[in-house]
């Protein structure tokens, strides 16, 4: 073998030389890169915690004030500060995360468009706002009582309860005259609380649970003699949604296809393949002028089991079932006398004396306990839904129905690797904690040192600990509590 030519070798050191260069330019070049990466993200994790700070304040700030109005009201209330509901047999009392004189849900007008002038209005014309407040919320015990449902909790710390919450949802589609609620005769006093603006005529107490068919029913058999051409809207007191234009667009266009004479309903866009909701597949395009989006429902679906709801989830024509309707008060009742006959000719009779008050509690209290207990689904809608009666406007709105302490937990906001708090930060002490959520409703310090979704409710008379894998079970330890005969936490 030949030997290398000088030049030949010289090239290749050169070039061996060259290409080490490159690299150690290249790595040169990351490392400026990563330095400044690592700056930047300094002093955004400096500005996130000035804000969290400032933030602080302002709360602080608010509550200061709030407290000083309260103080010119009440003197005797001016040091006084939230406390946890204690025993439903206790009485009533306020939520413990609400402010002491909470912001009344008072009406507030349209918002003017700057450049028409004129009040950008979405309201409704015709359409009733009807809000069901009921169920017990076992899944968020000992936060959530029998006489303390969720629905008069504030869950997103925000000064609003949900029913709070709702009622200003709700509020920009009708007014103040046409918003109606449905409630147990026990939570009554409670809604009349946090509701100020509601009217005496529009709050309609229940003598006892029936499900959702006998309260829904019942808002309809009043609304069809008060008004034969209502439009009404039904929305759960306790639920979350976010994206509120999406929201009101949805619903104005569920009133309109309504007209048509269809049960309409809202099916939410599903995140995940759920198996803790039901599932509206959806139809053929109605082409409905002024409801471009509604379709006809194909089928209703029963919770389903993991595997079929990521094949619902796939083929993209389904979306979960969140128990929104909207449909004429009459034709509420034409289905409902179709389909469930007894339950229609019970609600016809309250109704008939619903205006007059004395008659109203007698008749009430010898027909409800008479009344089929069966959920709006199963009652009319599924068997409507049979006959091509039933309609879906697709929302792109989000939504959550808090169901358990794991869904809360996803909801509340908290640094990366920190578990989430409901309540007063300054009460919770953690050390390599991540994933769970702490609620301190005891008014004594929580500390939790290196356990990871851990669910620990502490009120002053019942603490649950659990984890976010189980918080559906929870209702099991209601049902513990009441066999052993823990009657006075539940």
């Amino acid at each position: 073998m030949s030997a290398q030519s000088p030049l030949k070798q010289s090239g290749a050191n050169g070039s061996e030389q060259n290409g080490q260069l490159g690299i150690e330019q290249m790595f040169a070049q990351i490392m400026t890169v990563v330095q400044k990466s690592s700056t930047e993200i300094s002093e955004l994790r400096q500005e996130s915690t000035e804000l969290r700070q400032a933030n602080k304040d302002l709360q602080l700030q608010l509550k200061n004030v709030m407290n000083g109005s309260l103080a010119l009201k009440n003197p005797h209330r001016a040091n006084s500060s939230p406390s946890a509901p204690p025993s439903p047999a206790l009485g009533y009392t306020v939520s413990p995360f609400l402010a002491p004189n909470p912001t009344p849900s008072f009406y507030v007008p349209p918002p003017i468009d700057v450049t028409t002038g004129k009040a950008i209005s979405h309201e409704v014309p015709g359409f009733w706002a009807v809000v069901p407040a009921g169920g017990a919320g076992t899944r968020l015990w000992p936060l959530s009582r029998k006489g303390y449902p969720k629905f008069f909790l504030d869950l997103t710390q925000s000064g609003r309860s949900l029913i709070q919450g709702t009622w200003d949802r709700l509020l920009p589609l009708s007014t103040p005259d046409r918003l109606m609620v449905v409630t147990g005769v026990d939570h009554s006093q409670g809604v009349r609380d946090q509701l100020p603006d509601l009217l005496p005529g529009n709050l309609l107490s229940e003598p006892m649970p029936k499900e959702s068919a006998a309260a829904i029913g019942l808002a309809a058999a009043v609304l069809a003699r008060r008004d034969p051409e209502a439009i009404l809207g039904s929305f759960a007191a306790d639920h979350m949604i976010s994206g509120n234009e999406a929201f009101l667009s949805a619903v104005t266009e569920a009133a309109v296809t309504a007209k048509k004479n269809l049960l309409v309903t809202i099916g939410i866009a599903p995140s995940h393949p759920a198996t803790g909701f039901g599932y509206i597949r959806l139809g053929d395009r109605l082409n409905i002028e002024g409801a471009p989006n509604a379709c006809r429902v194909s089928q209703f679906k029963e919770k389903p089991d993991s595997r079929t709801a990521s094949a619902y989830l796939s083929s993209g024509s389904y979306r979960w079932n969140a128990g929104m309707f909207v449909v004429r008060a009459k034709f509420l009742m034409e289905l409902l006398h179709q389909n469930c006959p007894e339950l229609a000719e019970g609600l016809d009779k309250i109704a008939e004396v619903w205006e007059n008050e004395s008659e109203r509690t007698r008749v009430i209290t010898d027909i409800w306990p008479t009344l089929p207990k069966i959920a709006i689904d199963h009652a009319v809608a599924e068997p409507a839904a049979a006959e091509g009666k039933v309609a879906v406007i697709p929302a792109t709105f989000g939504w959550d129905d808090v169901g358990d302490f794991s869904s809360l937990a996803d909801i509340l906001p908290t640094e990366i690797g920190h578990a989430r708090v409901l309540g007063d930060q300054a009460m919770v002490i953690t050390d390599q904690v991540a994933g769970g959520i702490i609620v301190p409703g005891s008014g004594r310090l929580v500390a939790c040192l290196g356990v990871d979704d851990l669910v620990i409710v502490d009120t002053p008379d019942a603490l649950l600990v659990t984890t976010r894998a189980r918080a559906q079970e929870v209702k099991k330890i209601v049902g513990k509590c009441k066999d052993g005969g823990w009657k006075q936490v539940l």
